[in-house]
């Protein structure tokens, strides 16, 4: 086993003296993980199934605790290995835990539990806590990653249900991000999280992970696309043959390329798009040329580029009133967030009369590593423990601050008829004045004792997400 896939290891270093920190007599240990409040008023929650097929249907042996113990008493922690010598020997190496969790792509406003993790076997209660440090991780990144996604879908499906087509929505958010994370795993779990809601990525990275853990078949696409340096290294007075090759080579009849124009001047660059021989050259390729450029203030960029793009292409009005270029579009990729899209579509849909049709964005850095574990106050909170045979609440209630409150008992997420959640040992009684009953346990069981359960596949996560 790789010492990163140890699990004995894969914690921080203080949950190796855990277990005896309990009562004498703790024979179980229950935790649940929420997003406590943050930058978003609900959580769209993925992730969880890929951190369970990578690092827990993976068998400990003996080696394995001879590794972490020779590691962690070096470390300076006091590594008990009675339990994992117990594991190995009776539960053959897998942790006897179990695991229930929202159907992952389920949206959840924020404050409500969407993992809860309690041990099966009496003799291994200190397993809950250890566990904390990779299980929350596994589930905050991913789902916070997803969360902006979505939030950012929510603003765009808005612009394209009023001004276009919103059956292009699949497209309109692309994932610039795999060179601005901190690893390839990043790359490939956030790069997954945000194709719950969007098929436009040059993350390759996501689209493996979806394959490997979701089996998804080919969850997200590109296009061919320029980059500065080939465009300038045809020199500056060779600017218009570099566009005329980016036709010639990808120009292809319904096909897309994207080419950036703002090397030197974009508003030339606009100039040279939309008249001449390059004009007709991308008219009589059947190909749509998506412009981007990648630099300026967008709300005063974009208006001057789509004037002249417009004189030169010419533009329909669609049966919502609204304006689409011909033969081109234009992608905006530098600082993206969402309070930009929704300035920039302020400015072109409300203010100028275009449609929504003619717009897309790509976002790097800010979608896949823009974000932490307190973008959402993220926590994982033993909530429970069996002491003597008896189940006590466990919980904080800090005077200092009212937001880390946690939540006690043995806690469920309930779900109604009407879609809508609470979180509470019991189910809640009655439902206000909508009439609506009939709560059930939103969760299933998604890991226990070395068993994958309730495996979920991609389009099902996606699907999730639009109810």
């Amino acid at each position: 086993m790789k010492l990163s896939h140890n699990i004995m290891l894969n914690t921080d270093s203080y949950k190796v003296s855990m277990a005896p920190q309990y009562p004498l007599g703790t024979t179980n240990v229950f935790s649940y993980i929420a997003a406590r409040g943050g930058k978003f008023t609900f959580t769209q929650f993925v992730g969880l199934q890929m951190f369970i097929k990578e690092y827990l249907l993976v068998q400990i042996t003996k080696e394995d605790i001879n590794i972490a113990e020779e590691i962690l008493t070096a470390h300076g922690e006091p590594f008990d290995r009675s339990m994992w010598d117990y594991i190995v020997e009776v539960h053959n190496g897998y942790l006897p835990v179990v695991i229930k969790a929202v159907p992952e792509g389920t949206v959840v406003p924020v404050g409500n539990a969407l993992v809860t993790i309690e041990n099966t076997d009496p003799k291994c209660h200190g397993l809950t806590t250890w566990l904390e440090t990779p299980l929350l991780r596994a589930v905050w990144y991913p789902t916070t990653v997803s969360t902006q996604s979505k939030y950012i879908k929510n603003i765009l499906q808005e612009y394209l249900e009023k001004s276009g087509d919103p059956t292009t929505i699949g497209f309109k958010l692309h994932d610039f991000g795999a060179r601005g994370v901190s690893s390839m795993e990043s790359a490939g779990i956030g790069g997954a999280a945000h194709l719950v809601n969007f098929m436009g990525t040059d993350t390759i990275t996501g689209v493996l992970y979806a394959r490997e853990y979701y089996n998804a078949g080919i969850a997200g696409f590109s296009i061919p696309a320029a980059e500065h340096s080939t465009i300038t290294s045809w020199g500056r007075a060779g600017e218009l043959n570099a566009y005329s090759n980016m036709v010639t080579q990808f120009g292809k009849p319904g096909g897309l390329v994207a080419v950036v124009s703002d090397s030197y001047n974009i508003y030339e660059a606009c100039k040279m798009w939309s008249t001449g021989a390059l004009k007709q050259q991308v008219i009589d390729s059947g190909a749509t040329v998506v412009i981007r450029p990648d630099s300026g203030d967008p709300v005063e960029v974009m208006p001057k580029m789509i004037q002249i793009l417009s004189e030169g292409f010419g533009y329909t009005t669609n049966d919502k009133g609204f304006k689409v270029l011909n033969n081109v579009r234009m992608i905006w990729g530098d600082g993206i967030n969402p309070l930009s899209i929704q300035s920039i579509l302020r400015t072109m849909v409300d203010l100028l009369g275009w449609s929504a049709d003619n717009f897309a964005f790509g976002m790097g850095g800010a979608l896949l590593q823009g974000i932490d574990r307190d973008t959402q106050k993220w926590a994982m909170k033993c909530s429970s423990a069996c002491i003597n045979g008896e189940w006590v609440d466990v919980y904080k209630d800090p005077i200092t601050d009212s937001g880390k409150k946690s939540l006690k008992g043995r806690v469920k997420l309930w779900t109604n008829s009407g879609g809508e959640f609470a979180t509470s040992v019991q189910a809640p009684t009655g439902w206000s004045d909508k009439g609506i009953g009939g709560w059930v346990d939103a969760m299933k069981t998604v890991y226990q004792n070395g068993a994958l359960f309730n495996e979920i596949a991609f389009e099902e996560v996606r699907a999730n997400s639009n109810k």
